[in-house]
């Protein structure tokens, strides 16, 4: 097998590495898309229509950032953080009551920290891939 001269690193792993950011990103995509349908076809998470709005707004940021760290853009990652952790913000919002929302019936608090398990994942691979490409 041939290494990367560069680092050392073998000729495999890059590709590994990108499929280990485009599956996590495609499955968040595909669900923020999802949930932004649900949103304009009148099944929002509240009956707050304020909520629901930054709630798109915020699902399209992160479906839009998510599709830029797919194709490299490094600044996406930034973006994507920013707009994951001002998601799970406004969901600890709703859940210590400032508004009413079924999606927090039932929940354990920390449950929401589960939305950074796939976030911290691309971006592990994204710039280790990075630094082995140089």
């Amino acid at each position: 097998m041939m290494d990367n001269l560069a680092t050392g690193s073998p000729a495999w792993l890059s590709p590994i590495l990108r499929i280990v950011i485009l599956v996590p990103a495609g499955l968040l995509v595909f669900y923020h898309l999802t949930m932004i349908y649900d949103v304009l076809a009148g099944r929002g998470l509240s009956s707050d229509s304020g909520y629901n709005a930054i709630h798109l707004v915020l699902r399209l940021a992160i479906a839009t950032s998510l599709t830029c760290v797919v194709l490299g853009v490094r600044g996406a990652i930034w973006t994507m953080w920013a707009s994951i952790a001002a998601l799970i913000a406004t969901q600890y919002y709703a859940h210590f009551g400032f508004v009413q929302a079924d999606f927090v019936a039932g929940r354990h608090p920390l449950s929401y920290l589960k939305g950074f398990i796939f976030p911290s994942i691309i971006t592990t691979a994204f710039f280790l891939r990075e630094r082995l490409t140089g």
